[in-house]
């Protein structure tokens, strides 16, 4: 009597274990990809409500900021200011808040990375798995 534990052989053949690794890897593949498109679109469609509301919302600033604009330029001239210099003081300093907030928003934009990381990730891991698969 043998006191080896029994050990299931695989009959396949070379051809045959290489056919299963390509389908296997296609398959792989096709999720990665899957998996990518999905966060990529979730990203997105959240990203393009945002920017509805930020032009909403802008659009409404605006109105009001111009109002103010106004309401400033009609203050210096009641002040005693010509009205073309009341004019000109304001709108410098409008041009200068409104440079920095675009600067702000320049630097926030650039921050922002839209890469699927999970499925880099995913990847990454795969690649991992399959390098130790080979040894």
């Amino acid at each position: 009597m043998d006191a080896r534990p029994e050990t299931r052989r695989d009959e396949r053949s070379l051809g045959e274990l290489f056919g299963d690794l390509s389908r296997q890897l296609s398959t792989l593949v096709r999720q990665e990809i899957a998996l990518a498109r999905a966060e990529m679109t979730a990203r997105a469609g959240s990203a393009g409500r945002g920017a509805a509301l930020v032009g909403a919302g802008g659009a409404v600033a605006y109105a009001g900021l111009l109002a103010l604009v106004a309401a400033a330029v009609l203050l210096f001239v009641d002040a005693g200011l010509a009205p073309w210099l009341a004019a000109l003081i304001v709108g410098i300093v409008v041009a200068i808040v409104g440079a920095a907030l675009a600067m702000r928003g320049r630097q926030e934009i650039a921050r922002t990375s839209l890469a699927p990381e999970r499925t880099i990730e995913s990847i990454r891991d795969d690649a991992a798995m399959a390098k130790e698969s080979l040894k």
